[in-house]
C-alpha cells in the first residue's frame, strides 16, 4: 500500500513540475513568436487556436451549459480584460520586456489577487500577506533598478505590469463564475470573446501587421497554444487534489526560475546576480504570503499569459 502511494505521489509531483516547466518556458517562447508576430495577430491567432482545442475538450467530455444573463456580464467582463487584455499585453510587453523579469513581475500576481479578494470578495487579508507583499516588492525594485543601481523602467515592463493586473482579476472574476458555472465552460465563452475583441485590434494596434513567413514560428504557436493553455491545465488540475500544499505551493512558484534557464539555452541569456537575488526575495515573499498549513487544491485558470 505504502508503495503504492509512494508511486502515486512520484507520479504525481513530476506531472506537476512538467506543468511548470511548460509554464515558466511560456515566457520564452512568447518572447521568440513576438520576432515573427505582431503582438495583437499573435493574440488573435493563439486564442483562435485554444479555442478549437477548448471546443473539442468541452463537447466531448463535458458538454455546455445554461448561462444567466447576469453571468453572461461576467464572462463578458472576463472575456474583454482576464483573456483578451491579459493575452495581448503579454505580447506587448515581451517585444521589448526581457523574459526573466517579466516572469519575475507576473509571480506576484498571488499578491495581486489577495489583495483584490479582501476587496471584493470580503476574504481575509492578514498581517503575514502583507509582509510578504512588502518583501516581494522589495525584490521587485531590486530587479527593475538592476541591483539599485538605477530606476529604468522599460516600456515593456509596463505592458507586463497590465499583464499581472489583468490576470488577478481573472482569476476573482472565475471564481465568482465557479460557484455556478463549470471553470471550463467559463473559459471556452470568455476565451470566444477575447478572440472576437483582439480581431479588430489588429487593424488599430499592429503597424505593421506582421505574420510568420515559414512554417517553424506557425509550428510553435500552434504547439504552446494548445500545450502552455490546454493540456498543461487539465494535468495540472487533475494532479493537484493528490498533492501536499506546501510542496505544490514551492513547484507553482518556480516559473521564473525556469524562465531564467530556458532563457539560457534558448536566448543565450546570461544571469545577472540582482536577478538571482531578486527572484529569492519575490519568489520567498509569494510563498510567505499564501501559504497556509492544510490541504488545498488550486484549479489553474485558463488563459495563464
Amino acid at each position: 500500500m505504502k508503495t503504492e502511494e509512494a508511486d502515486l505521489m512520484l507520479k504525481t509531483y513530476w506531472w506537476l513540475t512538467f506543468c511548470v516547466t511548460v509554464w515558466g518556458s511560456n515566457f520564452v517562447f512568447g518572447k521568440i513568436l513576438t520576432d515573427y508576430f505582431s503582438p495583437a495577430v499573435l493574440t488573435s491567432l493563439r486564442l483562435l487556436f485554444i479555442i478549437f482545442f477548448l471546443i473539442l475538450f468541452v463537447l466531448f467530455k463535458h458538454g455546455l451549459e445554461k448561462i444567466s444573463l447576469r453571468d453572461w456580464a461576467w464572462i463578458l467582463l472576463l472575456g474583454v480584460v482576464g483573456v483578451f487584455i491579459n493575452q495581448w499585453t503579454f505580447f506587448e510587453g515581451l517585444v521589448t520586456a526581457d523574459s526573466t523579469t517579466s516572469a519575475l513581475i507576473l509571480a506576484t500576481a498571488p499578491i495581486l489577487t489577495g489583495i483584490l479578494a479582501a476587496i471584493f470578495l470580503k476574504e481575509k487579508f492578514t498581517s503575514r500577506m502583507l509582509l510578504g507583499s512588502v518583501i516581494a516588492i522589495i525584490g521587485i525594485y531590486f530587479v527593475v533598478t538592476k541591483g539599485g543601481a538605477a530606476l529604468h523602467f522599460e516600456p515593456g515592463l509596463l505592458w507586463i505590469v497590465g499583464t499581472m493586473v489583468s490576470f488577478a482579476i481573472l482569476i476573482i472574476i472565475t471564481r465568482i463564475l465557479s460557484q455556478r458555472i463549470s471553470p471550463i465552460v467559463t473559459t471556452l465563452y470568455s476565451n470566444i470573446i477575447g478572440f472576437a475583441v483582439s480581431v479588430p485590434v489588429i487593424f488599430v494596434a499592429d503597424d505593421p501587421v506582421e505574420l510568420g513567413a515559414n512554417w517553424q514560428p506557425w509550428g510553435l504557436l500552434i504547439v504552446t497554444a494548445v500545450v502552455v493553455h490546454g493540456i498543461a491545465t487539465l494535468v495540472w488540475n487533475h494532479h493537484i487534489r493528490y498533492a501536499d500544499a506546501s510542496k505544490a505551493s514551492i513547484l507553482s512558484n518556480l516559473e521564473p526560475f525556469i524562465a531564467m534557464i530556458m532563457g539560457v539555452i534558448l536566448l543565450q541569456k546570461t544571469i545577472t546576480g540582482h536577478e538571482i537575488i531578486g527572484s529569492l526575495f519575490i519568489v520567498g515573499g509569494v510563498i510567505f504570503a499564501t501559504y497556509q498549513r492544510r490541504k488545498w487544491k488550486w484549479n489553474r485558470q485558463i488563459p495563464q499569459h
